[in-house]
């Protein structure tokens, strides 16, 4: 994702959050508070995390806070495997 919007400037508020969902585990939150030409990578899915026994699947969620005021434009890129 790339920001094309001016915080402060064009819009308020529309902060990018991502909660990863731990098994048998609170669920996290991250808030990220990107400004006009920031880009952000992340998966729409999964993400491997290290555990005692190896290697296992946590799941992840993304979304935007509500936009106060003004207009917030961004520019979604998705790369997936089209086999």
């Amino acid at each position: 994702m790339i920001v094309l919007s001016q915080r402060g400037k064009d819009f308020e508020g529309g902060e990018l959050v991502m909660t990863e969902q731990l098994p048998r585990a609170q669920s996290k939150a991250n808030v990220l508070i990107p400004n006009r030409g920031d880009a952000i990578i992340f998966t729409t899915n999964f993400r491997p995390i290290k555990g005692t026994r190896g290697y296992y699947r946590s799941r992840m969620k993304h979304g935007v806070s509500e936009i106060k005021s003004g207009e917030r434009y961004a520019l979604g890129v998705v790369f997936h495997d089209a086999a």
